[in-house]
């Protein structure tokens, strides 16, 4: 499952590549992004229809819950479920999002131990992984909005790494998940010669962890054959 990226590049940058236009928000870049964390997405202006980049929190919170305690577990909805599973369905069909990241992390069973790897399209460019948000409103009056993202079965040299991966939108389809009739279609692992990983070093597991050297080969690790270098275009 996804449960950990990296969204290396500036507010400002992100907005740029995704055009949107309303006032770029105050972010930092996170190179260890978990659950209950803020993060941008990228979601239609419900009045003018227009991409709007705006900070909510990871972990989606359903607009009935009694609490929010229970969004760090709904940082993920499955794709083959999610139009089915009362969380998440009401956002599958009128509140989908993008969430952009540079890459993600994911672990590998090495005998008793784990190997984090990181994960990132070959050309360097942001991902755009398809999501969902959701409003809750809070005791106090005030609203939380909160996002999870959507995971599919993987493929390729993906599977080396874990049995599932976020779906990844090309550009063609991003308007088609924002506002299409058949999201459900959108839902496939993306193409296997797009995607880069290799290993990165284990403190990447502690959360307070969070600085560029993550995203670094770790030249010791015990790895699969077919591997890869980190895009150079990588911020």
């Amino acid at each position: 499952m996804c449960g950990r990226y990296f969204q290396a590049r500036g507010s400002g940058d992100i907005a740029r590549y995704f055009g949107t236009t309303n006032a770029v928000p105050n972010l930092l870049p996170s190179f260890n992004k978990a659950p209950t964390q803020d993060g941008l997405v990228v979601r239609r202006h419900p009045e003018t229809g227009a991409r709007h980049l705006d900070v909510l929190r990871w972990g989606l919170v359903p607009h009935w819950a009694r609490d929010a305690t229970g969004g760090a577990r709904m940082m993920n909805a499955r794709g083959e479920s999610v139009a089915e599973k009362p969380a998440f369905r009401d956002a599958f069909a009128k509140r989908r999002c993008l969430v952009p990241m540079d890459g993600f992390y994911e672990w590998r069973s090495e005998g008793k131990s784990k190997q984090p790897f990181a994960c990132s399209l070959k050309s360097g460019e942001p991902m755009a992984c398809a999501g969902l948000w959701e409003g809750w409103k809070q005791p106090d009056g005030d609203w939380l909005r909160t996002y999870s993202i959507i995971t599919c079965a993987a493929a390729g040299r993906q599977a080396l790494l874990h049995e599932r991966m976020p779906v990844i939108l090309p550009r063609e389809d991003w308007d088609a998940w924002l506002d299409g009739d058949n999201p459900a279609s959108l839902l496939r692992p993306a193409q296997d010669g797009l995607l880069a990983f290799w290993p990165v070093p284990a403190r990447v597991g502690r959360v307070a962890e969070d600085d560029a050297g993550l995203i670094a080969r770790d030249p010791l690790a015990v790895a699969p054959a077919e591997l890869d270098d980190p895009p150079p275009s990588l911020p």
